[in-house]
């Protein structure tokens, strides 16, 4: 029996492993017995056994602990029973509260109660209730491994009789406690990227605004996206009303828009530069108007729906101080009407 109980504490002790975070607790025990000298037996005895703790949180009570103790061999009766002798085991569940002392060592109080059995019975050693209380240090050589050392008094129910306990312990933690997985931190919010308002055009005013799409490139527009001006780019030469065949191009693209939509109209604003006199260059601005207008209507552009108009000197874009600006000066626009 001493060899199986052994065994079986040593292979308990090997096999489990646990983190400092555990539901349980298992201790192999051994220890010895000093019970009072009216009982019968022998006064000193030894006894090994195995106890099961089931750690608690949130709760005063840190461990509820359920256990057995057997006589490692038959206790000797003395006296009138020096001839008898007997095997003792002793079934408990005690409460028990920890007080640490430090981050290794700490001290445990018990209370709770238990059955002994005798293998044979004889004057008071009778199977029967007690109860129990104690008091413990235990010390943590590792991780995953405490030594305990422990005294409990034992209080027979039926009889009163006492009986002290010491027990020393390997306690192995097990079962993981599981922890509440980390809340993550939420990721600030990435803006959406925002397409920019489509601008098929390139008049200045987005699609879903413009109610005349396919706008003349460079020509100005209103807020709607409709044409208001464009300058047909054509300059001359000075004094001259002549338009050469390079700015072709040009008045064919307006004419092109003209056809496109019958319901335009547009003014043919000629200018010119500073140079003569303020009614030669109205004239010749009357010419140049409708120089551009004769090769809008050659182009297909019906000739009432535009006309032309001679600002001579009076409205320069630039200064007339330059060959530069003088040439801008000399212009023709097309100024939309309705």
């Amino acid at each position: 029996m001493k060899k199986v109980l052994l065994s079986t504490i040593a292979c308990a002790s090997l096999a489990l492993a646990a983190n400092s975070d555990y539901k349980y607790e298992i201790t192999p025990l051994i220890g010895g017995v000093l019970t009072e000298g009216n009982t019968g037996l022998e006064k000193n005895y030894a006894n090994a056994g195995l106890s099961f703790g089931f750690n608690q949180f949130d709760s005063f009570i840190d461990q509820v602990e359920l256990g057995f103790l057997r006589t490692l061999e038959d206790v000797d009766g003395k006296g009138n029973f020096s001839n008898r002798d007997t095997g003792v085991t002793r079934v408990f569940a005690n409460l028990v509260k920890d007080y640490d002392l430090t981050s290794d060592l700490s001290l445990y109080t018990l209370v709770g109660a238990g059955v002994e059995f005798f293998d044979n019975e004889f004057e008071d050693n009778e199977n029967g209730l007690f109860g129990n209380y104690g008091v413990g240090v235990k010390y943590n050589l590792a991780e995953r491994l405490a030594l305990k050392f422990d005294v409990r008094h034992l209080i027979e129910v039926d009889h009163g009789d006492n009986t002290l306990l010491y027990t020393l312990g390997l306690s192995v933690p097990f079962g993981e406690v599981s922890k509440p997985a980390p809340v993550a931190e939420k990721p600030a919010p990435v803006a959406t990227p925002v397409a920019a308002p489509k601008d098929s055009d390139g008049d200045g005013v987005i699609d879903n605004l413009d109610e005349c799409p396919n706008t003349m490139k460079g020509a100005k527009v209103d807020n709607i996206g409709c044409m208001t001006l464009v300058n047909l780019n054509i300059n001359f030469d000075t004094a001259k009303a002549d338009i050469k065949d390079s700015y072709n191009s040009r008045i064919n693209e307006f004419a092109k828009v003209m056809k496109a939509d019958p319901k335009l109209k547009a003014n043919i604003e000629a200018h010119t530069d500073s140079v003569g006199t303020d009614a030669y260059n109205q004239k010749l601005s009357e010419r140049r108007a409708t120089s551009a207008v004769n090769a809008l209507v050659a182009a297909g552009v019906e000739k009432d729906r535009i006309k032309a108009v001679g600002y001579g000197e009076s409205r320069p874009i630039a200064s007339n101080d330059t060959v530069e600006g003088r040439a801008e000066n000399r212009r023709v626009e097309a100024v939309m009407v309705k």
